[in-house]
Formats: C-alpha cells, structure tokens, sequence
C-alpha cells in the first residue's frame, strides 16, 4: 500500500499530477479541491494517496488533506455503484464540509447537482452513508465548526453560473481558480506599491515640520488603493 508521496511536482492539471519521487515519475488522479492546494510547479509536494489495484492496472488517487482522503474512501467502500471516478466527482463538486452537511441533513437536491450524479445515486449516498454508526453525529459537529469563507462562497457560486452557461465543471473550475491567482497576484503588486508609498511619505513627515507635513488621508488613499483589487 502506497500512503504518500514526497517528492517534486513535476505537472499538474485539474485532474491529475506528477511527482517526481526520486527520479521516478508518480501519474496521480485528484479532486479539484486538491487541486487549488497543490503547489507551483517544482516546488516539494507531500501528497496522500490511495491505490486501486484492477486487473489491468495499478492506480494512484491523490489527495491533498486527510478528509479528502476519507471521504473518497468512504464512497469508494461504503456506497454500492460509487466508484473512483465517481468519488473523485463529489470531491471536484461540493467541499468536503458541504457534503457532510447535505447528507447529515438529506439535502438530496444538492448532492444531484454534482456533476455525474442523478437523484437516485445522491439518495443512496444519503441513505448508505447516513445510517453509519457515528458517521452522522461527527459530520454534524464537522459542518458546524467549519463553515465556508464569503470568498469559497463566491467561488463556488461563479463556477456553478459557468456551468449553467455550458461551460464543463472541469473547465469552469480552472477558469475561476485562475482568475483568482491573478487577482492574489495583482493585490500583492500593488499592496506593495502602496506599502513603498507609505514608506517615503512617513520619511518625509520625519524631515518637514509639522505645519508642512501631509495630512495622513494620504496614506489611507494608498491603502485603500491596494485593496481596491478585491471589489
């Protein structure tokens, strides 16, 4: 059994990675929500994993937490007609979190809006899922303390509209997670801009009097700047 791998990220695509461990290159299938936590390309990666073994092929599935992991094989072991590639749907279609809270509350409507899944496989899910001895109680507490951040929210609302305009949830999810890496970098840009700004105005409020010193509004005008990427 394969538990992890520690290696480099050598590639990574929304639905797959490759590390390079020792000189020998790992192919591993993710969840989009592994996705957004990988690392930049040749940077170290420590990724868990699970090992299908079929006749035909030994296959690696990659998971970048712990409750990922579980989940996927809580599907895989737990739920008949859930296979690998179905778990790795539920995990690129609703948060971990989200999906606890929709089968500890028979949400059936929202686990049917996961890509590849139909009313009947999101009641199984509920039904061979909910009735596990102490799984109910814990997801409750789980969903309670880990609600998701207005920014997760927004995300997870702009990739659903991509969807609804034809978009593939693959394709969706990439485009906004892209845009986002943008945005990050363009506040940092210019959150820094601002901070060099601020710097020189302090100095020169350190040389002048205080008769001829700028007014602070200044400094909040270069704050207030950096953060306008946000809006």
């Amino acid at each position: 059994m394969i538990t992890f791998l520690d290696g480099k990220l050598v590639n990574a695509l929304p639905t797959q990675a490759i590390v390079d461990v020792g000189g020998v290159g790992y192919e591993v299938f993710i969840p989009l929500s592994s996705y957004d936590k990988l690392p930049a390309v040749g940077q170290a990666i420590r990724i868990l994993t699970h090992l299908a073994v079929r006749e035909d092929a030994h296959v690696l599935y990659g998971f970048m937490t712990p409750a990922e992991r579980d989940l996927f094989r809580l599907l895989v072991n737990n739920v008949s007609g859930i296979g690998p590639k179905l778990a790795l749907a539920v995990l690129s279609g609703m948060s971990v979190n989200n999906f606890k809270a929709a089968v500890v509350n028979s949400d059936v409507a929202a686990i049917s809006k996961i890509s590849g899944l139909g009313k009947k496989t999101a009641e199984r899910i509920v039904l061979e899922l909910k009735d596990k001895l102490g799984v109910a109680a814990a997801w409750e507490a789980a969903s309670a303390a880990h609600a998701p951040t207005p920014e997760q929210e927004q995300a997870n609302e702009a990739v659903l509209a991509l969807i609804a305009l034809g978009y593939k949830q693959v394709d969706a999810h990439k485009a906004v997670h892209d845009l986002q890496q943008k945005g990050e970098a363009q506040i940092s840009r210019r959150t820094g801009e601002a901070g060099a700004e601020a710097n020189s105005r302090r100095k020169v409020r350190q040389k002048t009097p205080n008769a001829q010193r700028p007014t602070p509004n200044i400094e909040f005008r270069c704050l207030h700047s950096a953060l306008d990427v946000r809006r």
